[in-house]
């Protein structure tokens, strides 16, 4: 009770509630994050097989390429900004223009790259429509401004819409899926909902916030741009080591052996997310605003979230790694060695990864992002050869290797980064 009442003082002020606010709207849609996949996931397993549900897996790995494009580093650049200039509505409307249009030039030229890529090589035509009705969740993304309610902070929307669009998709996947042979109706249903879920967030925005789209100038377009870019090449660079597994997976084994690791790599996005994303998530912009206030405090503060972290994630990954046959089973239907083996060596890269999580975004809250963009382009890169070499050679094993040496490799750099800096 004592711990309790000492957490309830420290929230009395406004400013507190609403951070409390954000954190517990973020916590519920991670909560949902966390329990709809593991609704889901044991179902399309079951029904699909693991050679249609690894199809799809291919698929939307391919696609996230171009959710990555269209994202242009935005989801921290323009948060950034919004919150710095949340209290002046015309400026916010400037900057949510001026990265819609962006987002929707980028939309079109991903669209013209997909098709000529789909059309060009035989393994992408002979399932060409897979492609396509996955590309919908490009268009669905773009119309959500996650972007805008972050800044704002005003995470209940984040999480009302997501709820909405995964809510969608998990009746209907029970409704609509029923043999192997339906398999084309996923990408259509997660399509749909994240369509769905992005026309309502405009409506929000219009509505709720005030906010008017309105031409922006060509300075205003091209400031966007820039603020973004050095974030974009970040967030090109991290994918070409955690978008390229079930990608590089599928391209150097089979179907069959993608739809296993698949398993594995759903069941550590699950991990690795909740409720770490929701602290970081609502964290962030306020970070942003303290640190321009008082640069210690918001590093004390960080530090503070990333130590308790570290000790959290050790203890939780330590009791999931034993019970990993167990989970396996419950989830597939039977305990895969493929998917048991993987995801044991895909907690250890979930340890690294999130005891940096907290450190590395920091880059940002203090505006280095070419140090952010250096560590993890150079890693990227490193990434992107390791992970197609040690999938080459050694197949799923390699690929779930490569993601532990590169995490743990991004962890070192950024610590002797803070301490060369202190």
């Amino acid at each position: 009770m004592l711990v309790l009442n000492k957490f309830g003082q420290k929230f009395q002020s406004e400013d507190r509630k609403r951070l409390l606010e954000n954190f517990l709207s973020l916590s519920v849609l991670q909560g949902a994050n966390y329990i709809l996949p593991l609704i889901t996931l044991p179902y399309l397993v079951r029904v699909l097989g693991p050679e249609k549900f690894g199809l799809i897996a291919f698929a939307q790995s391919f696609i996230q390429y171009f959710n990555i494009f269209t994202d242009y580093g935005f989801n921290l650049s323009a948060t950034r900004e919004i919150s710095i200039y949340r209290d002046n509505k015309e400026k916010i409307s400037e900057i949510f223009s001026s990265v819609m249009i962006i987002k929707f030039g980028l939309l079109v030229l991903s669209f013209i790259i997909m098709s000529i890529i789909v059309f060009s090589f035989k393994k992408f035509k002979n399932d060409w429509l897979i492609y396509y009705l996955t590309f919908g969740m490009v268009l669905g993304q773009i119309l959500f401004p996650v972007w805008f309610f972050q800044g704002m902070e005003r995470m209940k929307y984040i999480t009302i819409l997501n709820i909405v669009a995964k809510g969608i998709f998990t009746i209907c996947i029970f409704i609509f899926i029923r043999k192997m042979a339906d398999y084309l109706y996923v990408p259509l249903i997660n399509s749909t909902g994240l369509l769905v879920a992005g026309g309502l967030s405009l409506r929000i925005v219009s509505k709720d916030f005030g906010i008017k789209f309105i031409l922006p100038s060509f300075k205003a377009i091209k400031h966007q741009l820039k603020e973004g870019w050095h974030i974009f090449i970040s967030t090109v660079a991290i994918s070409l080591y955690t978008n390229t597994r079930i990608f590089a997976v599928g391209l150097f084994t089979n179907n069959t052996i993608t739809g296993y690791y698949a398993i594995a790599e759903k069941l550590m996005n699950v991990i690795q997310t909740f409720p770490l994303s929701s602290l970081l998530q609502t964290l962030y912009p306020r970070l942003s605003k303290i640190y321009l206030e008082n640069k210690e405090k918001a590093k004390k503060l960080m530090n503070k979230f990333q130590n308790f972290t570290i000790v959290i994630y050790f203890l939780a990954l330590s009791l999931i790694f034993i019970a990993t046959p167990l989970i396996v089973k419950i989830v597939s239907g039977a305990p895969y060695k493929e998917v048991i083996v993987s995801f044991r060596l895909l907690l250890i890269a979930v340890f690294f990864i999130n005891a940096n999580a907290f450190r590395v975004q920091f880059l940002l809250v203090m505006g280095k992002y070419n140090i952010f963009a250096r560590i993890h382009l150079i890693m990227g890169i490193i990434g992107l050869l390791l992970t197609f070499l040690a999938t080459y050679f050694f197949s799923y094993i390699g690929t779930a290797t490569s993601i532990i040496i590169v995490s743990f490799v991004i962890l070192v750099l950024t610590i002797k980064y803070y301490i060369s800096e202190e």
